[in-house]
């Protein structure tokens, strides 16, 4: 955020974020877009001519009413006609201004909602980690908001309202002297120092009103999001009680910011109408004395009135445009933003032979001060499983975070296939992984686009037969609406099994030639987890696999396992020699093992009861 204090500070930023929008006004390559401004802009200027030009209608009109000895009485009539056509031009070429423009400022629109969108998954993982989704979303919200604001009445108000006044006071130079010009242009520099000034003392309380917003928005649509555990715990009041203690700091943001618009709005009101009557009693005294006419005293009027309700106008726009501005700073520094992993230069695809992965003496921390993996290297040969096991904590996913290069290693290389992932595309490498979470994150939409989600635009037939493999398919067809089914928010309308089935056909669809499955089976029952093991023997069959396992019991037939301690490689093996080493694997594997037995005695006394 930028300081409120910092006056000039402010403009340059403005003047960066308006240098930012001026491609979308003038899009490079589609000469239809900039045919429409032209047309636009010379509408507009036709539109402020006739509005300018009308007002001498209305003073001949009135000169020849006003005339004793007026023999023509057509002539008031074709003025006041002409009066009327005046008006209806200056509104007509206005809206023809605004539908030749509105495909450009859509376009722009479009464009940069598109482009942020592109961005944020462009940014690494970290950021997402640490985003807030609901304070993410209303900036982008508001800042999309604001450019279509900021295109239509930088253009069409502020633009205009400048042509206008220097029209106007060339109109009064001329036709009434350089003394009403003068106090024409003092009330129009007082009414501008005083909106620009103020507006800018104004500004804290919008940025008050925008961080109280994102953090009202932020609560509720985490609230919402975590709607089972509030239930849980019966909290409902303290999440209530939560949002409107937010909403209490935005309420007190919006009424100062109330207060201070009253107070601007009538000290504009004050100079806007002393500037009037000061020109009034000034073109009743030309009258008095003879120096002007009934119909000048109207035209002064009516020229007044007409540049002061733009420029009235002109005042509001330029508060909403500062406002604007504010919010889409936000919106802005997301662009800014780089990801923190970046192809290289020179970096080429990946080109996959059979899928061998090799550690070698990796280093790595999420933070310089707690380094989670210390010197790790293993390979894992085409086609062959290997299993990651140890306590939490130990670094086991880390290890698969580093392999999709959510992150960089510190030290070290990570190679498939003789190439160092570093060094190649990360869409390519992504496009040759596929991962079978713990925790299976679904889109609110149906089965069918979740499973196709694997590989868009597939056909149905290989949607189904990825269900089949997955063993999900004839639950499906249980189902009212079948595939069309919707799985709600995050999936939460399916059960953990059924949500890891689904991501199981989705990754068949995607056919990786390297798997990693994620403690896949740890949070399921056992009769669950025995059908969601069945599926995934299929979907590793041909694959180099990483499986990161919880329960032991479902790596016995993994070619190599390693063990995880402390964020070293501390055992591997097999099943069996690792067992015989009588280590931390054997340890674990007891443990399990009277867990286990605890579990089937419970089980069986339940049976009998």
């Amino acid at each position: 955020m930028r300081p409120s204090s910092n006056f000039e500070t402010q403009e340059a930023a403005d003047v960066k974020t308006l240098k930012r929008l001026a491609p979308y006004l003038w899009p490079a390559g589609e000469a239809k877009l900039k045919l429409r401004v032209i047309i636009a802009m010379l509408l507009l200027i036709t539109a402020k001519v006739a509005t300018v030009y009308t007002p001498f209608f209305y003073k001949g009109a009135v000169d020849a009413l006003a005339t004793p000895d007026n023999e023509l009485i057509n002539i008031p009539i074709l003025l006041i006609m002409s009066y009327g056509l005046g008006r209806l031009g200056s509104i007509v070429f206005g809206e023809l201004r605004d539908l030749s423009f509105i495909a450009v400022s859509q376009s722009a629109l479009r464009k940069l909602a598109v482009k942020t969108f592109e961005h944020l998954h462009s940014l690494s993982l970290a950021f997402h980690l640490e985003r807030k989704t609901g304070g993410l979303s209303r900036a982008i919200e508001r800042g999309t908001r604001s450019i279509d604001f900021v295109l239509r009445f930088m253009l069409f108000n502020i633009l205009p309202t400048i042509l206008e006044l220097t029209l106007v006071t060339i109109i009064f130079f001329t036709e009434f002297g350089p003394m009403y010009a003068g106090v024409l242009v003092v009330a129009v520099v007082s009414y501008i120092t005083l909106t620009f000034s103020v507006t800018e003392w104004r500004l804290k309380f919008r940025r008050s009103m925008n961080k109280e917003d994102v953090e009202a928005n932020t609560k509720a649509i985490d609230s919402l999001l975590n709607f089972e555990t509030v239930k849980y715990f019966g909290n409902e009041d303290h999440e209530t009680k939560r949002y409107d203690k937010a909403l209490k700091k935005y309420q007190e943001a919006a009424v100062k910011s109330q207060y201070s618009l009253a107070l601007l709005n009538s000290l504009q009101a004050l100079i806007i109408n002393a500037g009037l009557v000061i020109a009034m009693l000034m073109a009743a005294q030309g009258y008095v004395a003879g120096d002007l006419t009934i119909g000048d005293f109207v035209l002064a009027n009516t020229l007044l009135i007409q540049l002061f309700m733009p420029l009235n106008f002109l005042g509001f726009v330029y508060r909403e445009i500062k406002q604007s501005l504010v919010d889409m700073e936000q919106m802005f520094s997301l662009l800014e933003r780089h990801p923190d992993i970046q192809d290289k230069a020179d970096a080429v695809d990946l080109h996959i032979k059979g899928a061998t992965i090799a550690f070698q003496n990796v280093d790595f921390g999420y933070q310089d001060e707690r380094q989670i993996l210390h010197g790790v290297s293993f390979e894992v040969r085409s086609g062959e499983t290997l299993a990651i096991v140890g306590p939490s904590g130990a670094g086991k996913s880390t290890i698969a975070r580093l392999l999709y290069r959510f992150y960089e290693a510190n030290k070290g290389r990570i190679i498939i296939d003789e190439q160092d992932i570093a060094s190649v595309t990360q869409k390519s490498l992504r496009q040759a992984i596929g991962i079978v979470p713990q925790d299976t994150v679904l889109f609110n939409d149906s089965i069918h686009y979740n499973i196709e989600y694997g590989a868009p635009g597939c056909s149905e037939n290989d949607v189904i037969r990825a269900a089949k493999q997955a063993n999900i398919h004839d639950f499906i067809m249980t189902l009212p609406d079948g595939y069309q089914t919707k799985v709600g928010e995050r999936g939460l309308k399916l059960s953990g099994g059924e949500k890891q089935r689904v991501a199981i056909a989705r990754t068949i669809l995607k056919n990786p030639a390297i798997l990693i499955l994620d403690e896949a089976t740890s949070a399921l029952d056992s009769a669950t987890e025995e059908t969601i093991q069945k599926a995934l023997v299929t979907v590793s069959k041909n694959r180099t696999t990483l499986i990161i396992a919880h329960r032991l019991s479902t790596i016995q037939h993994a070619d190599k396992i390693i063990v995880m301690d402390k964020g070293r490689l501390a055992e591997q093996g097999t099943h069996q020699d690792l067992l015989g080493k009588d280590g931390i694997y054997a340890d674990l594997w007891q443990k399990q093992q009277r867990v286990d037995e605890a579990r089937e005695t419970l089980k069986q006394l339940n049976d009998q009861l």
